[in-house]
């Protein structure tokens, strides 16, 4: 989600990327589809191996918070590497955003089991009409469709059992809060 979400800041919004040439931005994204989707997803394969998660769903939330932390880590790197970039600071101050809701996850996943996924379609919501309110773009049927995305993505998680009702509202309020609380605020360091 936070690939999809850089992605869709920077075609959204010309001033995000203005100073990165193409080539320089698809560089960048590929970096961060690396360090954000790559690397996490071989971490958890091989923690499922050594025998330190069941499975790949992590039914339990005290499986969660190993490949939870070293994603941490791999979006701090990520947070690091975009710092380098020349992007426009609200692209920095988004991922923050993401790293903020991640710490927090994981905090809340040490007792209760939150929905990660409800973390980042939410995180998603909230950089989006964080941009449109910073830049004045009109992003309101945007906004009302990836709502409507986590609306069915909420409901699949409470069809399948996954998660209580709870679960997946705070989930959704957690990432839309740290993200768009970040990209209002212009949050950097």
């Amino acid at each position: 989600m936070p690939l999809l979400t850089v992605w869709l800041a920077l075609e959204l919004d010309p001033h995000l990327g203005y100073f990165l040439p193409p080539p320089g931005r698809w560089m960048m994204l590929g970096m961060l589809g690396i360090m954000t989707i790559a690397f996490p997803i071989t971490s958890a394969l091989m923690l499922q191996r050594a025998g330190l998660i069941s499975n790949l769903q992590m039914p339990d939330h005290r499986e969660r918070t190993a490949p939870f932390a070293i994603t941490l880590i791999y979006y701090g790197m990520a947070y690091y590497l975009l710092g380098k970039t020349p992007l426009h600071p609200l692209v920095h101050a988004l991922f923050l955003g993401v790293l903020l809701a991640l710490f927090l996850t994981i905090l809340i996943n040490l007792r209760w089991k939150i929905s990660a996924h409800m973390v980042g379609i939410g995180g998603l919501v909230g950089a989006l009409i964080g941009i449109a309110l910073v830049h004045a773009l009109p992003l309101l049927p945007l906004v009302a469709l990836v709502i409507v995305a986590g609306g069915v993505l909420g409901a699949a998680r409470l069809y399948i059992t996954d998660h209580t009702q709870a679960q997946i509202l705070l989930g959704a309020s957690l990432g839309s809060s740290c993200t768009y609380a970040a990209v209002v605020s212009g949050w950097t360091f």
